[in-house]
């Protein structure tokens, strides 16, 4: 295809040094890293009561909008779509923990979406990251990847009930979690050897395994594997209840998806524009507000089909890595996705100790910002620890949330260095604080 043709015009591909093949190939190597969500997400959602079919399709459906939406409106390289840590906090902490139901999980979702998009539009987005320490940023990312291993240890069997203890160690000789464990170390070897599609290729070599040994189901036909009929999001399709989400006051929840999303969105954009040379020579990242606008107007159609906030996947780097520098690289993805449609009879064939690794895995990549924590310093030390270890013991990134910030306030003006307090932090505190008291009434 010529350079002024529509892929030129579209994709800016001269300007940003890259052609079609080398965009496609990129995108292919992101979607062999990345594709293990369309296995995962539906699995933790069906967890909070989701139809396993419509929420495979939610999952589908929200990566190809919002991957779209970065394609072709911020001309961005990235594929983003639900996140871990989201998902396992929709969940486990609002679903289960707080006993809401998923549809109005769901609202909590939505509005969040319309926050970050107002934040966004508005710039207040800036103002807020600026108020929040860099250290309760690391804490955060540190405590999720923390809270998503509990999850995955948890899936596997390694992790079990203990009445004298609260948690103990499962029996490591069941088939169970010696699977796991199969899966776990194969997973880890493969990414260590730098091997593409790590993590999918330990989810189904796990899954054949526990089909040879009895722990799972084999398939008897081709149609218990493919389907000339994509799964439906009708069980799930605006299904979100506003009225439930503002009627329970869940400000924490909302809070929760909404910084987490700040967050992480914002700081992978950012990490991966830089590796993928799409920095001017000012500093700056054109269409990076478009960019996170994209990111809250497919939260909130995530929410509409029935899945939960949604993350820059920071497997996006392995298509940058090679040579994926415009939209067209998620143009790519996308419609691999869509392919994937196609095969969701297979997911109910897949357990849970074949995907608990990918879980396992993924949290402790979250742990490189523990780094970031100054540790001679103890009025940074307490809070970064509380916000991190309460997450997990909680079952809550809301609850870990506001340990940390609430801590973080107190400490630092009871020891005289409020000057190093930003006002906002003190409106969030007292906000945590009312959350508090209205949950405990």
């Amino acid at each position: 295809m010529e350079r002024n043709g529509i892929l030129e015009r579209l994709f800016k591909l001269s300007e940003r040094n890259t052609t079609p093949k080398q965009e496609i190939l990129a995108g292919l190597t992101t979607f062999m890293t990345v594709s293990y969500m369309v296995i995962v997400n539906p699995i933790i959602m069906s967890d909070a009561g989701i139809p396993r079919e419509a929420a495979l399709a939610a999952t589908i459906y929200a990566i190809v909008f919002s991957t779209l939406l970065m394609a072709l409106w911020a001309n961005f390289p990235i594929v983003t779509g639900p996140g871990m840590g989201l998902n396992a906090f929709f969940t486990y902490s609002v679903v289960l923990g707080q006993g809401l139901s998923w549809q109005t999980a769901l609202g909590a979702v939505f509005i969040s979406g319309v926050l970050f998009f107002v934040l966004t539009v508005t710039g207040i987005r800036g103002k807020i990251i600026d108020a929040i320490p860099n250290v309760l940023k690391s804490s955060i990312a540190v405590g999720i990847g923390l809270f998503v291993a509990f999850i995955g240890l948890k899936n596997a069997g390694l992790v079990v009930a203990n009445e004298s203890t609260f948690v103990g160690l499962g029996n490591v000789m069941d088939k169970g979690p010696l699977l796991a464990i199969f899966g776990l170390i194969l997973a880890a070897v493969l990414m260590a050897k730098n091997v593409k599609g790590a993590l999918i290729i330990s989810i189904f070599a796990t899954t054949i395994l526990a089909m040879i040994v009895g722990v799972q189901a084999v398939p008897h036909s081709l149609k218990d594997v493919f389907s000339a009929t994509p799964p439906s999001v009708g069980e799930t399709f605006f299904q979100m209840d506003l009225k439930g989400a503002v009627a329970y006051g869940i400000f924490s929840v909302v809070f929760s998806f909404t910084i987490v999303e700040l967050f992480d969105t914002l700081a992978t954009l950012i990490g991966l524009s830089k590796k993928a040379n799409l920095v001017d020579k000012n500093g700056k990242i054109p269409g990076l507000n478009r960019a996170l606008a994209a990111d809250s107007i497919g939260t909130m159609a995530s929410a509409i089909f029935g899945s939960t906030a949604l993350n820059t996947y920071i497997e996006n780097a392995t298509g940058i890595a090679e040579g994926g520098r415009t939209g067209l690289k998620a143009l790519t993805v996308a419609i691999l996705f869509i392919f994937t449609l196609f095969f969701a009879p297979l997911i109910q064939f897949i357990p849970s100790v074949a995907t608990a690794p990918a879980l396992i895995i993924i949290g402790s990549l979250m742990l490189s910002d523990i780094r970031n924590v100054n540790f001679d310093d103890f009025t940074e030390v307490v809070p970064a620890f509380l916000t991190i270890v309460m997450m997990p013991l909680t079952y809550s990134i809301a609850e870990g949330l506001a340990f940390g910030f609430i801590s973080y306030t107190a400490i630092k003006l009871f020891t005289g260095r409020q000057r190093e307090i930003h006002w906002m932090m003190y409106v969030i505190t007292i906000a945590f604080f009312i959350n508090f008291y209205m949950s405990s009434h």
